[in-house]
């Protein structure tokens, strides 16, 4: 059997995880390796046939609901996984990508390792911890112009209260990259 593996691509808004896991399936198929991707249902940026990236490079997709269906929809042939936005999926998917990548399948996950407030985000810090690989990416801060490794999420132009709900699809409406000195959360 293979050797499996886990790769997580992470980091905050606008720094180029989706590009990243894009140039990875690419490398994938240019190897002849058979290649499925996946993003959550609950992304609807895009159409559920594709992920993209904030600089408009695109790669087909197949858009599930859960873990559970995103494992039921691997074909037996399948050597390579590419998991988009994974921090929307239930926490069955860590134990998911564990199976796979147990199963000598090379998995590739991309997501926020944090929500809007810095907090960690869903199954990502879980993921992180038993990845093989860990390429954390930075974003330009929308305020200094200095790295960037936070989502500031916005209203009205405004940093959004902490108690605003975890979950707001969206780009550049809503979310601005922020550096720690710049990142706002303030409470209500």
């Amino acid at each position: 059997m293979p050797a499996g593996s886990l790769t997580v691509i992470c980091g905050s808004m606008f720094s180029g995880k989706t590009e990243e896991l894009i140039r990875l399936v690419r490398r994938a198929l240019y190897a002849r390796r058979t290649v499925q991707v996946f993003k959550p249902a609950l992304d609807t940026r895009d159409p559920a046939t594709v992920i993209r990236s904030h600089n408009g490079a695109l790669h087909e997709a197949l858009a599930v609901e859960s873990s559970a269906s995103l494992y039921l929809s691997i074909a037996p042939e399948t050597q390579v996984i590419a998991i988009e936005e994974a921090q929307f999926f239930d926490e069955d998917i860590f134990s998911v990508c564990q199976a796979l990548a147990d199963e000598g399948k090379e998995v590739i996950v991309s997501g926020l390792d944090m929500d809007f407030r810095g907090a960690p985000f869903g199954a990502m810090p879980s993921l992180i911890a038993v990845a093989d690989n860990v390429v954390k990416l930075r974003a330009i801060c929308a305020v200094c112009g200095g790295d960037a490794a936070r989502s500031q999420r916005l209203l009205d132009g405004q940093p959004a209260p902490a108690s605003a709900p975890t979950v707001l699809i969206g780009a550049t409406e809503h979310y601005e990259a922020r550096c720690r000195q710049c990142h706002r959360v303030p409470e209500d």
